[in-house]
Formats: structure tokens, sequence, C-alpha cells
């Protein structure tokens, strides 16, 4: 491991041994707010320097194990081989775990999730192909337990979509769908092609987290122009007698949200202003990585709803995520909602850039 490496580590551990002092301390312990403030910073460093710990007795036990390379006895030296061996590889697992744990977190990775999936270019088709990745990311939410809220839809004539929105609740859900933004193309023959060629069309996901903490997006309420309008579709005989459905425009931006899901007008409107929230913070946060995208190049792409990221070939039963050049032909499980051989390598290859741009890669 790097030597600037290993002073960051000795200084995390430095630091845990600092604040455990702390924190008995009659005089802290007398001041809450700082008593909290030590206990949660002392929370984020114990699981890096608990995995520092393990790998510094990993690394004693291959040095260990090279002196006894030099015993006399050649049975010692035998049994040192496979001790060699086995405490490489125990030091190598943990190297890499402690490797991890020194990327830095995404605060946003345990939110909420607003999923948007608009049909692009291909028309019918399009909307058609909108609809199975509602229905791939439905599956998918039900398999990890999560709760899914259809905040507002646009369906296509033929069943499909030309837009919908919708909320995803449950542990994890920001970090495990925040690499399936982008632009996802789709290759097959279309139910009313009579000469059976191949139609290609698309459509945009775009992934936001749901904002815990409001304030971090300050919005006016004289820049909002809110609707009320009557739901659309399934909700009932009471959905369809009341103007419960929220439109909210907000003026400076151009940016629409609706919200029909709920009976309650109030709850619309909070679910609306939620959104808006994420959309305008989703909106800053390009505009930095556009400014900082000359300085850095994040491997597996900025997100950006335009970007082509996936290619589903429905002849070939073949799915590719161009980000990271992975090919799969397993395209009806993928479709099922077996997303997870798709997430995990982008998670990989999301750590592995990091971990370059830290100055950790091995």
């Amino acid at each position: 491991m790097h030597p600037s490496v290993v002073d960051k580590l000795e200084a995390i551990a430095g630091r845990r041994e600092e604040l455990s002092g702390l924190l008995a301390d009659p005089a802290v312990i007398a001041d809450q707010a700082r008593f909290r403030s030590l206990a949660k910073e002392l929370s984020g460093l114990q699981p890096v320097s608990d995995c520092y710990r393990r790998y510094r007795e990993a690394v004693g036990a291959v040095e260990s194990a090279r002196e006894m390379l030099g015993d006399s006895d050649p049975q010692i030296r035998e049994l040192a081989r496979d001790e060699l061996g086995e405490a490489q590889s125990a030091r190598d697992t943990v190297e890499w775990e402690l490797r991890t744990l020194l990327i830095p977190v995404d605060p946003a990775d345990d939110s909420n999730t607003f999923l948007e999936i608009r049909a692009g270019a291909g028309g019918e088709e399009a909307a058609l192909f909108a609809g199975d990745l509602l229905r791939m990311y439905l599956r998918y939410a039900e398999a990890r337990r999560w709760n899914v809220e259809v905040m507002s839809g646009s369906q296509s004539e033929q069943g499909g979509y030309r837009e919908v929105v919708v909320r995803v609740v449950g542990r994890k859900a920001y970090s495990r769908l925040k690499f399936e933004s982008g632009g996802h193309r789709v290759q097959r023959v279309p139910e009313t092609e009579s000469q059976g060629r191949i139609h290609t069309s698309a459509c945009t996901v775009a992934v936001l987290p749901e904002l815990e903490d409001v304030s971090e997006v300050e919005i006016d309420a004289g820049d909002l122009k809110v609707d009320t309008f009557r739901a659309s579709g399934a909700g009932g005989q009471h959905v369809n007698k009341t103007d419960s459905a929220i439109r909210i425009t907000h003026l400076p931006t151009g940016m629409v949200v609706e919200c029909q899901d709920e009976r309650s007008q109030h709850k619309n409107r909070a679910r609306a202003l939620s959104l808006l929230r994420a959309r305008l913070l989703a909106a800053e946060r390009d505009r930095q990585a556009a400014e900082r995208a000359a300085e850095r190049r994040l491997l597996v792409g900025s997100g950006d709803r335009s970007q082509r990221i996936r290619t589903y070939n429905f002849p070939q039963g073949r799915i590719t995520d161009h980000r990271i050049h992975l090919t799969l032909y397993r395209l009806d499980a993928v479709l099922q909602g077996d997303l997870d051989p798709l997430i995990d390598p982008l998670l990989g290859a999301y750590q592995a850039d990091q971990l370059a741009a830290m100055g950790l890669e091995g």
C-alpha cells in the first residue's frame, strides 16, 4: 500500500484514539451538542480504523510467514509456504475492503428516489419500450422489497407511456438506481412491422434523490404557479370527481411537475414540491459537473440524460452497457427485474474509478 495511504490511515487511527479520550471527558459530556458531534465523527471513523487494525495484523502474518521461510528445517519451510499463501490472500482481501472504505460516501445513497422515464425517438414503439422499462424497475423494486408510488403518467394509445414518474421508497434505493440515468436504446421488430424489419427507438431515464433536508434547495413561493386539475386514469370514483391533482410550474426555470397519486390535494402538493426540489438540485449538480468535466472524467459517465448508456437488442437477446463495455445475453431476465448483474459491475467500476482519482489504486 502506498505510503501516503498508510499516513492517512495512521491519522485516522490517531484521531479515533483522540475522540475516544474526548468522549470520556466530563466537560465534553456536559456539552451535549459537542458530545453528539464528536460521537458522530467517531462512528464514521470506526469502520476504517477497525479494518486498518485487521490489515496491520494481516501484514504481520505475511511477514512472520516470510521469516519462517528462512528456517533450516525443511518441514518448517513447507509449512511457511502454505501459511504465506493464505496470509497474502487474507491481506489482499482486507486491503481491498480498506480501500473501498476510504471512498467518500455519497450522502444521497440512502435516499428515496424519483425515477422518471420518457419516450424519445421512435414514436409508439418508444412509448411501449418506456412501459417495458417501467415494469423492469417495478419488478426490481419488488425483489428488493422497496415500495413504489406512481406519481404521474401519460399513457400512449397502445398502452405504453409517453412519460411516467414514480417514487421509490426503500433502503439504498438511490445507491442502486443512480447509474440508470441516461439514454436507453431498444432494437426490435415492432408487432405492427409486417416486413420483419428491426426498428431502433429510445427512452431517457432520470434518477433523482429525494431530499431529506428541504432547506438544501430554497424555493420562493412567488416563483411558483400552482394549478389543480382532476386526475386521469385509474383511481376510483373519488379521484375523478375532485380537483385533487396538482401541477406546479417553477417560473424562473420553466420546470413543470405533477402529482395525482394521492387523493389529498395537500399530499399531492407536498409530493410535487419534493420532486421539484430534487429536479432543481439535479440541475445545479449537472451545471457543476459540466464545469468540472474538463478537469476530471468519471468512468461510468456523468448521468447526463442525453447520454446513451445501454442498448437492449431483442433479436439477439443481448443487453449492452456502453459505459463499462459489458454485454450480457440475458435480456429476458433483465426485463423481468434481474438488474443486479448490470448494477453490481457498474458500482464496482465506479469504486475503482474513485480509488484511482484518490490515488488509492493498487
